[in-house]
């Protein structure tokens, strides 16, 4: 009796501790190599006074290399200020557990695209890839993040991670400061 139990504990444990399954926008394997890439997912998001900024990543191996991709989209009517990564540029997560995680850059410039849309608004969409250095995968897969700092070329924006929202853009639920635990074994 006693192992029927303790069966039915760790089968519970399993399925609850499961990770959700990997949703991929990309997964290529040919003779070039390989790619895999997971669907965007908001992190942030921010709404004010006809001003708009969102914040998305992305995981992806390339022939085994993992990257964090982090698009920025800044949408207004009136200037839009050009944050641009460089090779200097990083990524630095605050954990939950008191550790800092630090992202690099690769090394090429990005100062982000200007689209003017229909309704007379500028966008500006910037992307960057950010290596991740020894350690850093057990580090974010161990502990919630509860803040990113993004160092540009020319200045250095704080951003708090909510444990949930909803997405006024598109109704979803996110879930930012387990994006890594949820995700990261996606490109393992």
């Amino acid at each position: 009796m006693k192992q029927l139990i303790i069966l039915v504990f760790l089968f519970l444990a399993g399925t609850l501790f499961a990770q959700a399954p990997c949703d991929y926008s990309a997964n290529v394997s040919d003779s070039i190599g390989t790619y895999k890439s997971t669907r965007e997912y908001m992190i942030s998001e921010k709404n004010f006074a006809g001003n708009s900024s969102y914040i998305f990543y992305s995981l992806a191996l390339t022939d085994d290399l993992p990257t964090l991709n982090v698009q920025l989209i800044q949408k207004s009517k009136g200037f839009l200020k050009a944050n641009c990564f460089d090779k200097n540029s990083k990524l630095y997560f605050q954990l939950h557990n008191g550790k800092i995680v630090t992202l690099l850059h690769i090394d090429e410039e990005n100062c982000g695209t200007m689209v003017r849309d229909d309704n007379g608004f500028d966008n500006r969409v910037t992307t960057g890839s950010f290596m991740f250095v020894k350690g850093s995968f057990e580090e974010l897969k161990s502990s919630p993040v509860s803040m990113m700092r993004i160092k540009y070329l020319t200045e250095t924006e704080d951003y708090v991670l909510k444990k949930e929202f909803q997405s006024e853009l598109n109704n979803e639920i996110y879930q930012p400061e387990n994006y890594f635990i949820t995700n990261l074994g996606c490109i393992e």
